[in-house]
């Protein structure tokens, strides 16, 4: 397997289903990238308050706070903040309402690794 040097670049996950999370992070690790992972949308408001990441990936189901809102209060504070949308439970159109709240793009679960990486990889170029 192949560790690209994407040591600087940090992703947050921010998903509800801790398995799916874990899994994610690993993967992502494993090809050299840091990741943190918080399980509520409250969490992750906390968690980017604290340390802004290069990249969220946000699930759009969560407990207390549903993607979306998250989105709308990140755009308040952090409008540069890069965010991909994953979600279960999503369509054309809460994909498209998270466009227009700033993410860069949105993925239906279950993930595609491969289309995953490609989108983080254009984040990290666009970075």
């Amino acid at each position: 397997m192949n560790k690209d040097n994407h040591s600087n670049f940090n992703i947050l996950i921010a998903d509800d289903e801790e398995e799916f999370a874990s899994t994610l992070a690993t993967r992502l690790e494993l090809r050299g990238y840091t990741t943190r992972i918080v399980h509520s949308g409250e969490a992750t408001l906390e968690a980017i308050a604290s340390q802004v990441p290069d990249l969220l990936l946000l699930d759009l189901q969560m407990p207390d706070l549903d993607g979306l809102e998250v989105l709308a209060k990140l755009r308040e504070n952090h409008k540069e903040l890069k965010v991909i949308i994953l979600t279960g439970h999503g369509s054309f159109s809460l994909g498209n309402q998270g466009m227009a709240l700033g993410a860069i793009d949105y993925i239906i679960k279950p993930v595609e690794l491969s289309l995953l990486l490609k989108k983080i990889t254009e984040a990290t170029a666009a970075t």
